[in-house]
């Protein structure tokens, strides 16, 4: 990161001047405005419904995570009486997930979600909003490790090491052979993008009935299919998914998933909430059950009440009678199943679990098809509290701190704590402190084989693999790691996935009718599933706050 650029809490203008400096230096500086525009939060709900419009209104939010506390947050401000169900027992945030290991929580690391590209302006939105405070992720000395191949190599921003020291293990053709690193990466991944006119890659962020014939036929094939089709050997393809892992979960999906995230380049210049990423939906929930939130400007008597009903799963959504509203069935501990009815609901909840709920009548066909067909992710995260930070202690190449080490190994990536990357003195920050390592993050199939082992021998295994990456002697890691904690999202009842990722065509096929309200209006849809920022928590706030206004604008019309 340049040094102009603050490690912590940077202004709007800081953030944009950083994500157009990086648009410049990779020759689309065109598309800048596209992204600022098009990633920007929606209209503010009361600049077109007055604030108490719907007071008296009864709505139902299905799902406590970032989309329905946004839409909860926002619909308050007009009076509404809101009701948030939420399946979880212990907490709010849905795939946010800050596991802190002791009570005062110094010692944290995050289970789901967890950063903040510059350009995700909705995010940064409600960051504002809240106070909250970020740093960087982005070390400005980053040399984490690469091992593929059984080589272990320092990563170099001018992908040197991977052309002199990988290259000759992969079955590469002569013209590949003498393509440097950086120039073969960017030619598989970003081809398609560049391919397209600035009007074109702005649909990817777009929501529309119909797309350029262009852009939805790169979307209509798999990123293996366009590696293919640029005649990339497979030696080439194993090179690349080995030194971009996240690259091979993707291979089968749409290859709109690589040109997305390469389109607002959201692993680059990456921040995090200081604390913990839980802090912004606890955000929310504060700010949701006080009688006088600090951030509304208006009025607080113009408030509606808002209700949380933790530990309850919804089992059914139901038509009333000559479209009276919403009947919504609840399945709690404590009291069984239970029917209330709303005027209005949004549902919140992944359509991973939606597919288990009971609809009547169905809701159009191709939302019925997509919240049976549509991908999700398979996913998990590993956190080690170890008693010293072993990868600040490498002398021959230099402390790591912060920043991702990647690896061809099943453990995917490990991910290295960012609380020292700034330290005003060495003695405040020794290697000799405990720290918070994520030693594993994978996705795909490598996360289904890992987790389908017993937990003794899958934790034995990340450990084995961490050692490899580094150069431990095997069994060092058994007396550092002094806690552990594993979250597999498949196998959580409420989530049954990591993100939803798209199979090649089906953003074509479903994604505008999964948006569109059923029930003639009374049911709207919220998450980052409907949304072009699919895994982010950028898409689960757009889409809460949009599905917000969405409801409003039909409540008012009615």
């Amino acid at each position: 990161m340049n040094n102009q650029y603050p490690y912590q809490n940077p202004t709007d203008e800081q953030r944009r001047q950083l994500l157009l400096d990086s648009l410049t230096a990779v020759g689309r500086r065109d598309d800048f405005e596209n992204i600022l525009k098009l990633l920007s939060p929606p209209p503010e709900i009361t600049n077109f419904v007055a604030p108490k419009a719907l007071n008296n209104v009864r709505i139902g939010i299905i799902g406590g995570g970032l989309a329905g506390l946004a839409a909860a947050y926002e619909l308050r401000k007009l009076g509404a009486s809101i009701t948030i169900f939420d399946a979880q027992k212990e907490r709010v945030g849905g795939r946010v997930d800050t596991h802190y290991f002791d009570r005062s929580s110094e010692f944290y690391g995050e289970l789901g979600a967890a950063r903040i590209p510059a350009s995700h302006e909705t995010v940064w939105y409600y960051i504002n909003l809240f106070g909250l405070n970020t740093e960087s992720l982005t070390s400005p000395d980053p040399n984490n490790i690469i091992y593929a191949h059984n080589i272990r190599i320092r990563r170099e921003p001018d992908g040197r090491n991977v052309t002199r020291f990988l290259y000759p293990y992969y079955d590469l053709s002569e013209k590949e052979r003498n393509t440097p690193w950086n120039q073969l990466r960017n030619y598989a991944l970003s081809t398609m993008l560049y391919s397209l006119t600035p009007d074109e890659r702005a649909e990817i962020l777009k929501i529309l009935p119909e797309y350029s014939q262009r852009y939805a036929a790169i979307s209509r094939l798999s990123t293996r299919q366009i590696f293919e089709m640029l005649e990339l050997s497979q030696g080439a393809i194993e090179l690349i998914t080995a030194v971009e892992p996240f690259t091979e979960p993707f291979l089968n999906m749409s290859h709109d998933e690589i040109m997305n995230t390469e389109y607002s380049l959201d692993f680059l210049n990456t921040y995090r909430i200081s604390g913990g990423t839980l802090h912004l939906p606890m955000s929310f929930y504060n700010s949701l059950m006080s009688n006088d939130p600090k951030e509304i400007r208006f009025p607080t008597y113009f408030l509606g009440k808002v209700e949380l009903k933790s530990r309850s799963k919804i089992s059914g959504i139901y038509m009333a009678q000559e479209n009276e509203g919403v009947y919504l069935r609840c399945s709690s501990e404590k009291k069984g199943d239970t029917l209330e009815q709303f005027d209005y609901v949004i549902c919140a909840i992944p359509f991973s679990t939606l597919r288990e709920v009971d609809i009547k009548p169905f809701f159009r066909n191709q939302k019925m098809q997509a919240i049976k067909e549509y991908h999700y992710m398979d996913g998990q995260k590993t956190l080690f509290l170890c008693r010293k930070r072993f990868w600040e202690e490498d002398r021959d190449y230099g402390r790591m701190n912060g920043g991702i080490s990647v690896t061809d190994l099943p453990i995917q990536t490990i991910i290295y704590p960012p609380d020292h990357i700034r330290c005003k003195d060495s003695e405040s920050c020794t290697p000799d402190m405990p720290g918070v390592l994520t030693p594993s993050y994978n996705l795909g199939q490598d996360s289904i084989r890992q987790t389908n082992q017993p937990e003794a021998l899958r934790l034995q295994m990340i450990k084995h693999n961490v050692e490899e990456v580094h150069g431990l002697p095997e069994g060092a890691l058994d007396t550092l790691v002094e806690n552990q904690v594993t979250t597999i999202w498949s196998g959580e009842p409420w989530a049954r996935g990591a993100f939803a990722a798209g199979y090649p065509g089906q953003k074509m096929r479903f994604l505008h009718s999964m948006t569109l309200p059923e029930f003639e209006q009374r049911v709207f849809f919220a998450g980052e599933h409907v949304s072009t920022k699919q895994g982010w928590m950028q898409g689960a706030l757009y889409s809460g706050k949009e599905a917000a206004n969405r409801l409003a604008e039909a409540a008012l019309t009615r």
